[in-house]
């Protein structure tokens, strides 16, 4: 009789600790989806604005700081990296729709290095803000639809990516956080942040 309630309270000790983890397994579970929901807000939140074009706020140049760190310096706040927004302003000083476009996408690539939480469903969703910048870098590109993809690649886009990831490290953390992707539906259905017809040239 003791023996059998010896195995018995065992096994209800057993069944508890095993209650007690499934618990905790769910508790890091449902925080984990609250935090990505959380991210996924934001990045659906954050976008270019007209300010950002008209360079109203243009940071200073930070010099050798801006390759110190894989995030960067962004002083003025706008997602952007200091060096790499700088660099659009000067190549492009007389196009608003170029720097539009081009701003746009550097703020997407942007995102990736200073994302704090990094899994399948955050990669996934910075992967589709990227590529709905790089449609709309395709829209100042006069022409059909694969012709313009195929410029905007071959010129704007190396411009952006060679400025963006300038460094091993960088080029680095670009593949560790892309090695999280999976397939998933592009949503290229409204592409630019900015209205290209607002913009006088």
């Amino acid at each position: 009789m003791k023996k059998a309630l010896k195995f018995f309270f065992i096994f209800l000790a057993a069944v508890a600790a095993i209650y007690v983890v499934l618990v905790i397994i769910r508790m890091f579970h449902f925080y984990n989806l609250d935090k990505t929901n959380e991210q996924v807000v934001k990045i659906h939140n954050t976008k270019l604005t007209m300010d950002d074009v008209i360079g109203k706020n243009l940071p200073p140049d930070p010099g050798a700081e801006a390759d110190k760190t894989i995030q960067g310096i962004d002083t003025n706040k706008n997602g952007i990296r200091d060096d790499v927004e700088l660099a659009i302003f000067k190549a492009y000083p007389d196009s608003a729709k170029t720097r539009a476009v081009l701003l746009q996408y550097a703020l997407a690539l942007q995102m990736e290095a200073v994302q704090k939480v990094v899994n399948v469903g955050v990669v996934g969703e910075i992967a589709n803000k990227q590529d709905r910048a790089f449609f709309c870098v395709a829209k100042i590109i006069p022409g059909d639809g694969e012709s313009s993809v195929f410029v905007a690649i071959e010129k704007y886009g190396k411009f952006i990516s060679d400025k963006q990831f300038n460094t091993e490290e960088r080029k680095t953390a670009h593949k560790h956080f892309y090695s999280y992707l999976k397939s998933g539906r592009i949503d290229d259905s409204i592409s630019c942040d900015i209205e290209l017809l607002s913009l006088a040239d």
